[in-house]
């Protein structure tokens, strides 16, 4: 199973750009996705951009990662 985390572009540099995930800054590459702008919300996978998202989507997508990590703090392996 692939998971694609969404991320917010803060800055771009030719097929580079610095995303920012819950603070986080993380470098990625823009060679999958054409005309990504600074301030568009993104998919990231394995250090690309794969895909665009509106606004809306990105908070609803963070959202329900916030809801799995706290599902999964309480899971433990025995």
């Amino acid at each position: 199973m692939c998971l694609a985390i969404p991320a917010k572009i803060i800055e771009i540099n030719g097929p580079n750009a610095v995303v920012e995930i819950k603070n986080v800054r993380r470098d990625v590459r823009l060679d999958l996705i054409e005309d990504c702008q600074i301030g568009d919300y993104v998919l990231i996978h394995a250090g690309f951009v794969i895909n665009k998202l509106d606004e809306q989507s990105a908070q609803e997508s963070m959202e329900l990662w916030d809801e799995l990590l706290e599902i999964s703090d309480g899971i433990t392996t025995e």
